[in-house]
C-alpha cells in the first residue's frame, strides 16, 4: 500500500515537472494577470505652490488663485495689488490604489502648468484631488521634493533634474473609498497582462488541477472565468490568495526589441536564425576644411587684397568584410555568431533587419 501510494507520488511529481519543462519559465499568476476589479484609477487637481524664491509664475493665474482662496477666508483683496514671483499655479496627479481606504496616504506628483523656473523649497496649499466621476477622492498638502536644483547668474546657469516638477511623498489623504465590484457571487474573472492562448490555457488547467474541479475556463486570450466553489462563497480572500501563488509556465515568444536611439539590442531565448551568410562592411568619408589666409607682401602692386584661399582633405576609409556564415539554434549560439561579424550594436540593428527581410531570422522585430 505504502509503494503504490509512492508511485503515485512520483508519477505526479514528474507529470508536474515535464509540463513546466515544455515552457520557458514559471511564473506566479499574481504576477502576469489581475482580478477583475483589482485596479488603479487616476486623480487629478490644480492647485498653487507658495514659498518659492522669486523662481515662480510671472502671470497672473496663480495670483488669482491665491486671491481666491483668501476671499473664501474672509480677506478681500485686488488682484492688482498682489505681485509676487512665489506662488506658481501646479498640477497634482496621483494613483489611488485598488481598495485604498479613508485615511491611507499617497504620494502626489506636482508639476508647473506655467512659466515657474523651479518650485524648490515650495509648499503646496491644500487641494482636493478628483477622479473621472468628478468626485474628490483625496486632499494633497505638503512641501515639495524635486531632488535636484537649478541656480543662474548673468552668464551662466547650472540645473540637476526637472526643477519645475516635484513629488510629495504620503502627501495625498484618501478621503472617499473608490467603488468596485469583486466578482458576481457566482464566478469572476482573471485578466491577463499580456494576451496568449498558451498562457490563459495553461492558467485554466493550473487552477483546475488545484481546486480538484473544473472551475476555470479561458474564455479568450486575454482572460480566464473562474467559477467560485460552494466553499469560497464567502470567503473570496482565500480563494484568490491561494489562485494567485499558483505557479504556470510562460512560453516566451522569440521576439528581438530594437531601440535605435540608444542603439540597445534585446535578444529573445527562443530566437533563432537559419543557416545564412553575411557580409558587413562600413564606408566612412571624412572631409575637413583648413581655409588658408593669402596675406600679399608690404607695399605690393595695385590690386592686391588679403584672399581667403579654401584647402579641403578628404579621407575614405572602408572597411574589408568577408563573408561570416551565421546559424544558430539557441541564444548562446545565435550570439556566438554575431560576435564573430565584430559589428557595434548600430550595425547589429541593420543587419538583424535585413536578416529578416531575407526570411532567415525567425523571429518578431520590435523597434521602439
Amino acid at each position: 500500500m505504502k509503494r503504490t501510494i509512492l508511485s503515485v507520488v512520483l508519477i505526479s511529481l514528474f507529470t508536474f515537472h515535464f509540463s513546466l519543462s515544455a515552457y520557458s519559465f514559471a511564473e506566479r499568476i499574481k504576477d502576469i494577470a489581475s482580478f477583475e476589479g483589482v485596479r488603479d484609477n487616476q486623480l487629478i487637481g490644480y492647485g498653487v505652490v507658495v514659498g518659492l524664491d522669486g523662481s515662480g509664475d510671472k502671470g497672473r493665474a496663480a495670483v488669482q488663485s491665491i486671491v481666491n482662496m483668501l476671499r473664501r477666508m474672509g480677506l478681500t483683496l485686488n488682484p492688482a495689488d498682489l505681485k509676487s514671483k512665489s506662488i506658481a499655479a501646479v498640477v497634482i496627479t496621483a494613483t489611488l490604489p485598488p481598495f485604498a481606504k479613508p485615511g491611507i496616504k499617497i504620494d502626489a506628483l506636482v508639476s508647473t502648468i506655467g512659466d515657474a523656473k523651479s518650485i524648490q523649497g515650495g509648499t503646496l496649499l491644500l487641494t482636493p484631488l478628483k477622479g473621472p466621476d468628478g468626485k474628490v477622492y483625496g486632499l494633497a498638502q505638503g512641501p515639495v521634493s524635486i531632488g535636484g536644483f537649478a541656480a543662474e547668474g548673468g552668464a551662466a546657469s547650472v540645473q540637476k533634474n526637472h526643477p519645475t516638477a516635484g513629488r510629495i511623498p504620503a502627501g495625498v489623504t484618501i478621503e472617499r473609498e473608490p467603488a468596485f465590484t469583486l466578482g458576481n457571487g457566482r464566478d469572476i474573472r482573471l485578466f491577463l497582462h499580456k494576451a496568449d492562448f498558451a498562457v490563459a490555457n495553461e492558467i485554466s488547467k493550473r487552477i483546475n488541477a488545484a481546486l480538484g474541479g473544473d472551475y476555470a475556463s479561458a474564455v479568450d486570450p486575454s482572460a480566464v472565468r473562474l467559477l467560485i466553489p460552494d466553499e469560497y462563497r464567502d470567503n473570496l480572500v482565500a480563494l484568490i490568495t491561494k489562485v494567485d501563488m499558483l505557479d504556470v509556465g510562460m512560453d516566451m515568444p522569440a521576439r528581438i526589441v530594437i531601440n535605435e536611439r540608444t542603439g540597445t539590442v534585446i535578444i529573445g531565448k527562443n530566437v533563432t536564425i537559419s543557416p545564412v551568410a553575411i557580409a558587413h562592411g562600413s564606408l566612412a568619408i571624412d572631409i575637413t576644411e583648413q581655409p588658408k589666409v593669402s596675406q600679399p607682401p608690404p607695399f605690393a602692386p595695385g590690386g592686391a587684397e588679403t584672399t581667403v584661399v579654401p584647402r579641403t582633405d578628404i579621407n575614405v576609409r572602408e572597411q574589408k568584410a568577408s563573408l561570416v556564415e551565421v546559424s544558430g539554434v539557441t541564444l548562446g549560439e545565435v550570439v556566438k555568431a554575431l560576435n564573430l561579424l565584430g559589428v557595434t550594436p548600430r550595425d547589429l540593428i541593420s543587419i538583424l533587419q535585413a536578416l529578416k527581410a531575407a526570411g532567415a531570422l525567425q523571429a518578431e522585430l520590435e523597434i521602439i
